[in-house]
């Protein structure tokens, strides 16, 4: 499949095995390489995620995430349209990685700075017409904006859904995405 062309719109999915659609957010192309698909997220973007992934946002309530991971095992889950209200993103995603890597950006005067990175794992890009399919898998990396210092976040939500949603194949790509990270910032 060629390349997405420097402002192109291209939407990231995330997809269960099923096939069913777990999340949908709508990014603009900044370079599209073989070394990586580069994409900024805005606040104000669209977006619809589970309904109680919403609500867990919205909300702050870790146990609601949880219940939407639970729904997601169960096949049982419906999309609600949402709005991406955080920090500017740059997501940067390898073609064969198990990550991406995401920059956070928030206002500072009368631009911006580098809040700090974050290390998403996830699967590899699957490429479609429209963008890419992947699907996250709880557990990240929050690294400082100097590269300094780094901790893992969401691993008590990894080991949750590692019984029933993370296959034995993919904990252990991921384990080697954590390495390989590792190493990168070494």
């Amino acid at each position: 499949m060629r390349g997405f062309e420097a402002g192109q719109t291209v939407v990231r999915r995330d997809v269960y095995r099923s096939g069913r659609l777990w999340s949908e957010q709508a990014l603009r192309v900044v370079s599209d390489t073989g070394e990586a698909l580069v994409t900024p997220c805005a606040p104000g973007a669209q977006a619809r995620w589970p309904v109680l992934y919403a609500q867990a946002r919205a909300a702050g309530d870790r146990s609601v995430r949880t219940e939407a991971f639970e729904a997601m095992a169960a096949g049982r889950w419906e999309l609600a349209g949402g709005v991406w209200q955080e920090a500017d993103l740059l997501l940067w995603k390898p073609p064969l990685a198990w990550f991406s890597i995401n920059a956070f950006y928030v206002p500072d005067g009368d631009g911006r700075r580098l809040r700090n990175w974050y290390v998403n794992f996830e699967h590899p890009a699957r490429r479609t017409a429209a963008g890419f399919d992947s699907l996250d898998l709880t557990v990240d990396l929050v690294v400082t904006a100097d590269l300094t210092r780094w901790e893992w976040k969401d691993e008590d939500e990894y080991a949750h859904v590692r019984r029933y949603i993370v296959s034995d194949a993919e904990h252990r790509s991921v384990d080697a995405a954590r390495g390989e990270v590792l190493a990168m910032l070494a």
